[in-house]
């Protein structure tokens, strides 16, 4: 009886401990996701965005998340938690034709689309292309070893900003101009200029059923051509359709992510 009830007891603290370890986790999950909105200069329009930081004084390496064409460009939760968990500071701005910022909200938008394939075409499109408004930057963003860390993540956008901005390390296309290239071949001539002038190394990445994958294959080759370190991958389906596979970017954070941290800090040293 004795032993049986010294096992009772066992695997009732058993069970706090699992409990409490659980409690904590999600305690911190909680914590993590709750972004800072923080306001700054891009010209002279004062925009407004979300950032999130690692606990601590920091510096931080940090990421730019350059969103795609949502009415409500929100925060993308489950990328951010998995990079700030891994202690970078992540950091979600509007473009300026996109309006207000909602955290959480992501809308899909096809006329957004073909607006921004139109202004990237005639190298017009406004928003976070280079360091938007973040000259001075806050402490905990600060510069570290051989200059600021920072890593461009989106697709159009930021095949625009790799051949601009010497500031950041590295860049991330995942599915750019997917849902416009074949529509558009001044997007294409575009953003081919911009892969063979790219002042920094491109990891392209995508779902085998996004809506197109010749993009960031043609991109990727562009840059092999000029010299350009570049990387690229195709990752198996990911949920239903093109609009599932085209998801992949914002959902599929788990799968394609260890592959992103190993190419930035490959590029970070």
């Amino acid at each position: 009886m004795d032993h049986m009830l010294t096992r009772g007891w066992l695997f009732a603290a058993l069970s706090i401990t699992v409990l409490t370890t659980l409690v904590a986790s999600a305690n911190a999950q909680g914590a993590l996701a709750k972004p800072e909105l923080i306001s700054f200069r891009s010209g002279e329009l004062e925009l407004k965005g979300f950032i999130w930081k690692p606990a601590g004084a920091g510096p931080f390496p940090a990421i730019l998340w350059n969103h795609g064409s949502e009415k409500l460009p929100g925060t993308v939760d489950p990328v951010a938690l998995f990079f700030v968990a891994r202690g970078y500071l992540f950091f979600v701005p509007p473009r300026a034709i996109a309006g207000p910022l909602h955290h959480g909200s992501i809308e899909s938008s096809r006329s957004g689309t073909e607006l921004d394939a139109r202004q990237a075409a005639r190298g017009t499109a406004s928003g976070p292309i280079g360091s938007p408004g973040l000259s001075q930057e806050p402490a905990f963003c600060g510069p570290a070893a051989g200059g600021r860390h920072g890593l461009f993540f989106g697709g159009i956008q930021t095949m625009l900003a790799v051949e601009r901005s010497s500031a950041y390390r590295a860049a991330v296309n995942c599915s750019g101009a997917a849902q416009t290239w074949g529509s558009s071949p001044d997007l294409q001539a575009r953003l081919i200029r911009a892969a063979r002038n790219a002042v920094m190394p491109v990891f392209f990445l995508q779902a085998q059923n996004d809506y197109d994958l010749t993009p960031n294959r043609v991109l990727g080759e562009h840059m092999k051509a000029s010299g350009k370190p570049v990387e690229s991958k195709v990752y198996p389906p990911y949920g239903f359709g093109a609009q599932g596979g085209h998801s992949f970017c914002v959902n599929g954070a788990s799968i394609w992510g260890p592959d992103v941290v190993r190419f930035i800090h490959a590029h970070l040293k």
